[in-house]
């Protein structure tokens, strides 16, 4: 609940307990659901999971997930479907801190069945944090609900964690306002067992001393009659209404609060609204997924992976804030409409809105939540012409530098053990405001963006971009040392791939350089104003050609291990402007179909069998470029990236062909859906979990849907 912290505990005392009765009393069944048909360490230890796993099922299809209890000797299956609130569109529902869980009972025996669901949860979250003590509980009833809300802090600021079950005709809603999570659990445990009701004391209880944890349960009943179906519907929520980042000054609003206020003891009203709007909300989602999921030509694995890899706009150590009291931002900034978003590089990678990936990863959020895509962009160019001049040593070299300067589009937007958004550019490795790809991959996007963001956030976006672009246009061309009309990189790694080296005109860098001059040419015209943007592409994209282009494919960069390397990304600016607006042509037509052609050829069929997507770096003589670590490695991102292109390009059943080794590799082979790495070894390893670039398989969508409208 630190934001942008990760911490990886299992809380025992978290569970769901499935009590059976028949209706003469008789309990037939008591389980936790879940696990492995044994103890479980750290558990209360009166209570037991009975279950096999044989007998359950998981399902994922993000933001709903469907978990599968059968229990034969009974003749029940329990699904419990989980739905939160992400829906695309709609701000004020998509930021709220809740999920719902509606558990849908199958009675197929020939007796009625008295059944509950009862859901136990614990203050904290598994840390050391969870024993400072303070902590109290208070039960609440509302107009759809009844639960128990947890009074805690996180960082000296009001935490809430709130419990409750849906009211309704033919439900007994019960609740225990306080056990010990690591007790024996008799508290919980022996009521259900007895009765299938908790005790339902109404009153607070006193704040936990130091070293002291606390739990509550609540506790949802039905009748289920025989041969047919019932639902219980429970709900969390987590009211943690500001936030301070470490080291920063600053105390934010999370959004939600402008509906549920900013008093810290919102969690009950959250509740009811969830369970009041669950089946709204579904009815959005399952509109929004159905084209995706009834379309009988994408690959069934597709469909889970473009839904899936969303997590991460959630999970990604996301904040959603309110713009900052006092700030220097316009009154019509559609900023104050949408709210400050952030989400990490990676869970293991701390830092906010990693512009170089955001690259890539910015076609989900362009698609789904646009007010959100250009909030980052707008806090984006307000960084531009900062400047912080804290002295620190890269790490790739030991230079000094200034930490941020001016006329340069920063790596990231902070960390936040420090104060994002003030503090930006958190990133050491090397001194960003030299690389090759950040300036241009602002122009990129913010062209991209207002062609294709709605026209308001569009228009505005323009006019307060346009003057930057031009500027950070200026910077680019002074990487054009020898004056050909394209800019060579320096011959360290100054670009996203940052421990691959690239000297002289590359085409990555060089690609991008193209779709950057293209899209100035654009927004100039767009905003009606004279200039030279177009006549500087033609002589780069002669340049590109010349110096570049290797019969079969374009060169990494010109020196001589360059024209040796065929490099699985080096159409991204060509990909870009194309799926941006059909037609820009900044490269010819043929030769970018034998491009993708040659590192299909090689860089996915050699390449363990084609079942492990496109390795980043392929020799043409033959075998894995092993120059350096990321040469060798699989970026997800990137092929998904490069399987969008392939399908724009026509290249359809190799687009696919070249994803799928993703999807099987990290869901059904490693096991890692929700938490996709950046990058995949040739054997056994991987790097850095939980990564924002694979949201790139949004690309993906947006060329088929292109091509399929084409044929």
């Amino acid at each position: 609940m630190v934001p942008g912290m990760y911490e990886y505990n299992t809380v025992q005392a978290d569970q769901f307990i499935l009590t059976i009765h028949s209706t003469k009393g008789e309990c037939l069944y008591q389980s936790v659901l879940g696990g492995k048909g044994g103890p479980v360490k750290g558990a209360p230890s009166s209570w037991k999971w009975l279950g096999n796993p044989e007998d359950s099922l998981y399902c994922g299809l993000y933001p709903r997930a469907w978990t599968v209890y059968s229990i034969p000797q009974l003749g029940v299956r329990v699904i419990c479907r989980q739905i939160s609130p992400f829906l695309p569109g709609d701000y004020d529902n998509s930021c709220l801190p809740c999920t719902v869980f509606v558990f849908t009972v199958e009675n197929n025996n020939n007796s009625d069945l008295k059944v509950s669901i009862t859901f136990t949860f614990k203050n904290g979250t598994g840390g050391k944090h969870d024993k400072e003590g303070g902590v109290r509980t208070q039960p609440f009833q509302h107009d759809h609900s009844s639960g128990v809300s947890i009074y805690g802090k996180v960082r000296g600021l009001p935490m809430v964690y709130s419990v409750g079950a849906a009211k309704g005709e033919g439900r007994f809603v019960s609740w225990c306002s306080a056990f010990d999570p690591k007790g024996t659990g008799e508290q919980i445990w022996n009521p259900l067992e007895q009765s299938g009701l908790l005790d339902s004391q109404p009153t607070a209880t006193q704040p936990t001393a130091k070293g002291q944890e606390v739990a509550v349960a609540v506790s949802s009943r039905i009748l289920v009659e025989s041969k047919s179906c019932g639902t219980l519907e429970l709900a969390l929520a987590w009211d943690n209404p500001r936030l301070k980042f470490r080291d920063g000054g600053k105390t934010h609003r999370r959004r939600y609060t402008r509906t549920f206020g900013l008093d810290g003891d919102s969690g009950p009203r959250i509740i009811d609204h969830a369970l009041g709007s669950w089946e709204e909300w579904e009815q959005k989602i399952e509109e929004w997924q159905e084209p995706v999921l009834m379309d009988p030509d994408l690959p069934d694995w597709f469909k889970s992976a473009i839904f899936n890899e969303l997590y991460f706009l959630s999970d990604g150590g996301s904040v959603w804030v309110e713009v900052l009291d006092g700030e220097d931002i316009t009154s019509d900034d559609p900023r104050h409409e949408y709210g400050r978003w952030g989400y990490l590089e990676s869970h293991e990678y701390r830092m906010y809105n990693t512009y170089d990936v955001h690259f890539y990863a910015s076609w989900a959020l362009l698609q789904l939540f646009p007010g959100l895509e250009y909030s980052l962009q707008a806090d984006f160019l307000d960084s531009v012409d900062r400047e912080d001049k804290q002295v620190w040593k890269e790490l790739y070299n030991g230079c000094s530098v200034p930490r941020k300067k001016k006329n340069s589009v920063p790596h990231d937007l902070g960390d936040p053990e420090e104060e994002p958004w003030i503090k930006v550019n958190s990133y050491n490795i090397h001194d960003v405001s030299e690389w090759r790809d950040l300036n241009l991959k602002l122009v990129i996007q913010i062209w991209r963006n207002v062609k294709l963001l709605p026209q308001k956030e569009g228009e505005y976006l323009r006019k307060k971009a346009l003057p930057i672009c031009r500027n950070l246009m200026e910077v680019a061309k002074s990487w054009d040392k020898d004056e050909d009309g394209l800019i060579e990189n320096s011959g360290w790694p100054d670009q996203t791939f940052d421990s691959w080296v690239m000297t002289g005109p590359s085409a990555y860098c060089g690609g991008l350089y193209l779709a950057a001059l293209a899209g100035m040419a654009d927004l100039e015209d767009l905003n009606g104003t004279e200039h030279q943007w177009r006549e500087r592409l033609q002589v780069a994209k002669t340049s590109y050609t010349e110096k570049l282009w290797g019969e079969n494919s374009f060169y990494f960069d010109t020196s001589d291990r360059g024209k040796n390397v065929i490099m699985a990304d080096q159409l991204a600016g060509y990909w870009y402007s194309e799926l941006t607006q059909q037609g820009q042509n900044l490269l010819d037509k043929e030769k970018v179909k034998t491009t993708l052609k040659t590192i299909y050829s090689n860089n996915v069929l050699k390449f363990r069998d084609g079942k492990l997507g496109a390795v980043n770096g392929w020799l043409r003589d033959g075998g894995v470029d092993r120059s350096t670590v990321q040469s060798e490695e699989v970026w997800t991102g990137v092929t998904y990236a490069l399987a969008s292109t392939m399908i724009m390009e026509g290249l359809v059943e190799e687009g696919f062909k070249t994803a799928e080794g993703i999807y099987r590799t990290v869901y059904e082979t490693i096991g890692l859906g929700y938490e996709t790495p950046e990058a995949l070894y040739e054997y056994k390893n991987y790097r850095s979990i939980g990564y924002m670039r694979p949201l790139s398989i949004w690309s993906m969508y947006m060329a088929w849907k292109r091509w399929k409208s084409n044929q």
